[in-house]
């Protein structure tokens, strides 16, 4: 059974209790599609529990902390150029090192791993909206043979080839694989943006995807962001909210 997770964004908290609950399962296998930092209080705790997983991929704010950020609103490079400074003041630069060589996808037979899309493995969101943007969900399922996990938005939820979307909730948060191409969106452990609070990813075991909502001391996280004068508050504001 593997474990996929992704946009931690430096939340501590919330990744601490996703891998406590990983552990209460028979996981083999620990992924992630990246954005381990950026928003969050604690990039270089997080950073230092990624160097054991058996894979994690660069993520949009990971790519940025590497080079100068480009394209982000202010609060979100605020956040990078702070974790730019931390990891700068504590020499970590086996942390550096690990960013640096982090892959921007990974395919393993059928299934495909990238942080944004397949089209743009890095950058390219996939709302649950876009399945009314056919020319663009066609072109994202041509690079796919037969699933893609993904995270990037925040939103966790199946995309199928039939131009649907569809909630964890609809399914009853386990969700079959069978012959259609599939997007699965891993949702975001760190800073969820579907209106739960709760710390999202999800367990793959054969054909069956069960996605995992996992509670965790959101007051502690938005405290620390409080505590840091280059972390906006809004970052810590929104994770109360789920937005």
């Amino acid at each position: 059974m593997r474990a996929i997770l992704s946009d931690i964004h430096g939340n501590l908290e919330a990744l601490t209790a996703v891998l406590s609950d990983i552990a209460d399962h028979s996981v083999s296998r620990i992924y992630c599609l990246g954005d381990v930092v950026g928003y969050g209080p604690n990039p270089i705790e997080c950073l230092e529990l990624a160097l054991k997983w058996d894979l994690t991929l660069l993520g949009n704010h990971d790519s940025a902390v590497l080079v100068e950020p480009d394209g982000f609103c202010n609060s979100a490079e605020a956040a990078i150029f702070w974790t730019q400074s931390v990891l700068e003041r504590d020499l970590r630069w086996d942390l550096w090192k690990f960013l640096e060589e982090l892959p921007r996808s990974h395919q393993e037979g059928n299934d495909l791993f990238v942080h944004g899309s397949p089209h743009n493995p890095i950058n390219e969101y996939v709302f649950p909206e876009d399945v009314y943007n056919q020319r663009k969900m066609e072109r994202i399922f041509a690079k796919v043979n037969r699933c893609c996990y993904q995270g990037h938005t925040h939103v966790p939820g199946i995309f199928n080839d039939q131009m649907q979307f569809i909630t964890p909730g609809e399914v009853g948060f386990t969700y079959k694989l069978d012959s259609r191409k599939t997007l699965v969106n891993v949702g975001s452990v760190g800073q969820p943006r579907d209106e739960n609070w709760r710390a999202c990813y999800v367990l793959v075991d054969g054909l069956d995807v069960t996605f995992r909502r996992v509670e965790y001391d959101v007051d502690a996280t938005v405290r620390k962001i409080y505590d840091i004068a280059e972390l906006h508050d809004f970052h810590g504001d929104r994770l109360r909210e789920g937005r």
